[in-house]
């Protein structure tokens, strides 16, 4: 009992030195982006808060995780220090590559919803949210995720801003938004994250993502044009074709026989095991350009 305790403990020990140790590569890998030496240590600790037991990771929270009396220095150094995101991204995406990056990694397209009170959060008004499951007030952020054999991270990120943000200067000045952002739909905003991750050298074999991306024929023909492989989920009103015609997903799926259908795990959630049908089925010849 004795030996297994102290080999918990040592292991304990490894896990804790190799995070350290990786905390340490990164804040070095990203201190040039900060011109102040203030901003850099607080950077780091920001970093230490992120990967700490804290529930939430708000401004109040990872102050007082940090020994802060208020969210004050952790606030200026997300809202008013100078330095680049962007930059910052790009460096880390290195970090990725060096850690997790496979050939056979995976890209995963995906969009979730900040609820919010008021109007003046970048980007905020009543729309749907995937994350509620309804039309809130709220912000959407579209993310591109990474997905290996060695382990899994956020790659990049775009917040959408609605047409009545990017058509009203005034509103976006009061925000702080940078004057040549202009309206761009999450598609585009995923295309660019696909396309940043390429330039910057991430290695992957396919893309995938909800029926938000996958129902457009846009999205889909820009992949193809590029050989990039997906698999992109679709409505049950999506048509394809099969067996001569083209008929409904929906409609597809009657069609196959019980034995044609396997039921797999897509992995944990909040419930439990996410069960689903799946089968697989060649379509006619034209289904590549629809």
């Amino acid at each position: 009992m004795k030996k297994t305790e102290q080999t918990e403990e040592s292991s304990a020990v490894k896990q804790s030195r190799s995070w350290a140790e990786s905390l340490e590569e990164v804040a070095k890998l990203i201190g040039g982006r900060f011109s102040r030496s203030e901003s850099r240590g607080r950077a780091l600790i920001y970093l230490r808060g992120l990967h700490s037991p804290v529930e939430r990771k708000n401004g109040w929270q990872l102050a007082e995780e940090a020994g802060d009396e208020t969210p004050y220095a952790t606030q200026h150094l997300l809202g008013r220090a100078v330095w680049s995101a962007d930059d910052v991204r790009d460096d880390l995406r290195e970090y990725v590559v060096k850690h997790l990056g496979d050939e056979d990694g995976v890209l995963v397209v995906d969009e979730t919803g900040f609820l919010k009170k008021g109007t003046k959060s970048v980007g905020v008004r009543r729309q749907y949210s995937g994350t509620a499951g309804r039309v809130e007030n709220c912000q959407i952020g579209v993310f591109l995720a990474y997905a290996t054999r060695r382990g899994r991270t956020l790659l990049d990120r775009e917040l959408y801003l609605p047409q009545e943000w990017t058509e009203d200067k005034e509103r976006l000045k009061e925000a702080g938004v940078p004057e040549n952002v202009g309206f761009a739909t999450k598609l585009v905003m995923a295309r660019r994250m696909i396309e940043r991750a390429r330039e910057g050298g991430v290695p992957f074999r396919w893309v995938t993502g909800d029926a938000v991306y996958g129902s457009d024929s846009r999205l889909r023909g820009w992949l193809q044009e590029r050989k990039i492989s997906y698999v992109l989920a679709v409505t049950s009103q999506h048509r394809v074709f099969y067996e001569g015609m083209r008929r409904w997903v929906s409609e597809i799926a009657v069609m196959l026989p019980i034995d044609e259908w396997k039921r797999i795990s897509a992995g944990a959630g909040m419930k439990g095991e996410r069960q689903c049908d799946w089968a697989r089925i060649s379509l006619g010849g034209m289904c590549q350009q629809h």
